[in-house]
């Protein structure tokens, strides 16, 4: 009976693969309701009906599982892409497009990024895994708003840190409890960045 081997290994790897599937899906389902540090492993393994053996078994540490929610997460939900944004020439019309794009991401990902960012301090593997993630993408959503706003010098580091302002969640999130929506905090902050000459 040789022959059947591979057709059970396929089966049990589908199988763990699908378990894998359900104890991610209930982490990420957690972190977005209460937080990844109000996630215990007891929780994950009831919300995805395993052990927490099993938990242990596919994720054996903060950072294995922080990794499979966030690529998950990312893949279900995907962040805009700043490279998408260069097609805009001109750069106030690319900045208030952008924003918006940015803004409405943050809008519809709320308590998600939220909860995160209030955790991070509190998880190393989550800061480090936030670092990888964020820091090159808010750099690159800056260098696509700052290019073609002919600045030198110091006006050049002030309008870089204007628009690491910009693209901040914090800075939506004060926007949107002051009552603007997307469109309109999206177009106010690209009104406060240098005019073009």
């Amino acid at each position: 009976m040789p022959q059947h081997r591979p057709y059970r290994k396929r089966v049990r790897a589908d199988a763990e693969a699908r378990t894998r599937g359900r104890i991610t899906h209930a982490a990420m389902t957690l972190h977005n309701e209460i937080g990844p540090a109000r996630t215990t492993v007891a929780a994950i393994a009831a919300r995805a009906g395993v052990s927490r053996p099993t938990v242990y078994k596919h994720f054996p540490d903060d950072a294995a599982l922080l990794a499979a929610c966030s690529s998950a997460y990312d893949a279900a939900h995907p962040a805009p892409d700043p490279s998408a944004w260069e097609s805009v020439a001109d750069p106030d019309r690319r900045a208030s497009e952008g924003l918006l794009e940015l803004y409405e991401y943050f809008e519809a990902n709320e308590a998600m990024l939220a909860n995160v960012l209030r955790d991070r301090d509190v998880i190393p593997a989550l800061d480090a895994l936030h670092r990888e993630i964020t820091d090159p993408w808010t750099s690159a959503m800056v260098d696509a708003l700052a290019r073609g706003r002919p600045v030198r010098g110091r006006e050049r580091g002030e309008l870089r840190a204007l628009l690491r302002v910009a693209v901040d969640f914090f800075t939506w999130r004060t926007l949107a409890n002051a009552g603007l929506d997307p469109r309109q905090a999206s177009r106010l902050m690209a009104r406060t960045l240098p005019p073009q000459r």
